[in-house]
């Protein structure tokens, strides 16, 4: 007889409790072999292909495409040890039932060694189709006084719920016993909204014209990459007080360098790579400005190694990949990373490690067509640099007026760190090496 094993979605690290179906990689009916990845899933940090631990063939999934499950909630069933769905089977834990075809740990807290749990019966129905996107997958509450049986409620409804303050229990479920469906919460959701916007009754025509009203055209929901970087930016502005310093500099020099470099032959150096480099050149003069804030501690912690944030803009919204260990790098290491995590970004393939652990960021909005801006600080970091557009401007040169590539560098700085002082002379510093690329070599 085959056994019936439940995929639970893992904890996928870095403190992250929930995640997004993004695509399913394998149907109901299929067979899988032990780790292979059987759906793709959006973090608040990445794209992550979730691998499953047993091979057999797939019984159930859990969740539609667009669904978001916490930690814990059940994945997917797997029925180890027949070629076909089984027609009724014993449910087993995540763990090895002893039939020994499972992997080991494969993603950080997520294992098949755990202790063993109640078995139960599984009904044949549930063995062969999709499970409804809104089954319950975590411990959910029960909604009291309603007629017939107590539905089970998926806490992601309740959560819709409560926030748009609605009353659960005013609802019907269009679901198997009425149990309230997310579809139910949102039409309830629109229903709300359009008796809002309708008069009660016919108004008297006003003597003046009416102010302006704007309807609701759509809600967006802060969640998945978005979510993260609000929850992210709202923290940094609420407990970093930040100042910004800047200035203008003559990158003339700096881009002949790099134009002579890459005419030489060999690997191309990107841009943004020697700003890098004069970035962690800085930053072994100024270790104030590579540190974090320890409040429980009331301590500053002044990092040793620099790992290199840097802002990209993706079609997912806004992420910041890090170049680790930035310091010890050349400037074709660094063009060769940061080309790679750009790619990554950009395909959606970035991993959780390439977007945590971050020291110092570096931010070129000078793509944007902008030349300056007052950027938040990377919570926990403590500074960040930003790069404007490099533009031909007129600018007094050995003495005499002259058009020349002028860039102006602006550095937002944690003020518990460190005063204007020490935040000036890193600018200087960097505008210094930008203005006079010699200035960089003598320093290393």
């Amino acid at each position: 007889m085959a056994q019936v094993l439940e995929f639970k979605l893992p904890d996928l690290g870095e403190g992250l409790t929930e995640a997004e179906i993004v695509r399913w990689l394998v149907a109901v009916g299929d067979v899988v072999t032990i780790d292979q990845p059987v759906v793709e899933v959006e973090t608040a940090k990445a794209m992550v292909e979730v691998p499953c631990p047993y091979g057999g063939v797939v019984t159930a999934r859990y969740g539609e495409e667009g669904t978001e499950l916490p930690v814990g909630a059940p994945l997917l069933t797997v029925a180890v040890g027949a070629s076909e769905p089984a027609p009724e089977a014993e449910s087993a834990p995540a763990a090895d039932g002893g039939s020994g075809e499972t992997s080991g740990n494969v993603l950080v807290g997520y294992g098949t060694g755990a202790p063993a749990a109640r078995r139960r019966r599984v009904r044949p129905a549930t063995a062969v189709v999709t499970a409804p996107v809104e089954a319950p997958v975590a411990v959910a509450e029960a909604v009291p006084d309603r007629a017939g049986p107590v539905p089970v409620i998926s806490p992601l409804v309740r959560r819709l719920a409560r926030q748009n303050g609605l009353d659960l229990r005013a609802l019907d479920g269009s679901g198997r016993d009425g149990l309230i469906l997310r579809c139910d919460v949102e039409l309830a959701i629109e229903r709300m909204e359009q008796a809002v916007q309708a008069p009660a009754a016919p108004a008297p025509a006003p003597t003046t014209a009416p102010a302006a009203t704007g309807a609701v055209t759509e809600r967006v929901p802060l969640r998945g990459v978005r979510g993260a970087v609000a929850d992210k930016l709202s923290r940094s502005r609420r407990e970093i007080p930040e100042a910004t310093c800047w200035v203008d500099a003559d990158a003339t020099e700096l881009m002949a360098a790099r134009t002579a470099a890459n005419a030489a032959g060999g690997p191309k150096i990107s841009l943004i790579a020697l700003l890098a480099r004069i970035c962690t050149a800085a930053l072994a003069r100024f270790p104030e400005l590579n540190s974090t804030v320890d409040m429980d501690a009331r301590e500053i912690v002044r990092l040793r190694d620099v790992h290199l944030g840097f802002a990209a803009q993706t079609e997912r919204g806004l992420v910041v990949p890090v170049v680790r260990d930035a310091q010890d790098r050349s400037a074709e290491s660094l063009s060769a990373e940061f080309a790679r995590l750009t790619e990554a970004g950009r395909t959606g393939k970035l991993t959780p490690g390439d977007l945590t652990g971050g020291t110092f960021t570096l931010n070129n909005y000078g793509v944007f067509g902008v030349d300056g801006s007052t950027p938040i600080i990377n919570h926990p970091e403590a500074a960040m640099l930003g790069i404007g557009r490099i533009v031909a401007k007129p600018w007094v040169h050995d003495g005499e007026l002259a058009i020349r590539q002028v860039v102006q560098l602006s550095l937002t700085f944690d003020h518990r760190v460190c005063d204007g002082g020490t935040a000036g002379g890193f600018l200087r510093y960097v505008a210094d090496c930008v203005e006079q690329p010699a200035v960089l070599l003598r320093t290393l």
